[in-house]
């Protein structure tokens, strides 16, 4: 069998704050969760697995390649919740998206403080 991507455990403050976030911007089904996870899948099968960790939380980077229905939707979901948003990765164009690679891209910071991706073609 190829390798594919199974699953990440995010480090969050708050597990079900940060899964509701995902949940309601990406439009995600939720997931069995046990443990010390909240659980969400992702389409193909991911699954996602928030925590909090028992160190301070370090600044991760997660992309999400989204058509341009769900970019658009989740883009007004940005926008009416009032969340910084770059066209860049190193936020010098506040209040932005960009048309890189063919497609179109967003970057903003969730409720941990991870920078957050959403692009609607991928890099490759």
């Amino acid at each position: 069998m190829p390798a594919t991507f199974n699953h990440t455990i995010i480090a969050s403050r708050d597990r079900d704050e940060s899964a509701r976030f995902f949940r309601e911007l990406l439009e995600l089904g939720e997931a069995p969760s046990w443990g010390v996870f909240t659980n969400l899948q992702l389409d193909d099968g991911v699954l996602l697995q928030f925590a909090a960790p028992p160190v301070d939380i370090q600044m991760q980077h997660y992309a999400f390649l989204v058509d341009d229905d769900l970019f658009d939707r989740a883009y007004r979901r940005l926008l009416d919740a009032g969340i910084e948003h770059w066209a860049d990765p190193h936020m010098r164009r506040p209040g932005e998206t960009n048309t890189e690679h063919g497609g179109r891209g967003v970057y903003f910071k969730d409720p941990s403080g991870h920078a957050i991706e959403l692009i609607t073609r991928p890099y490759l």
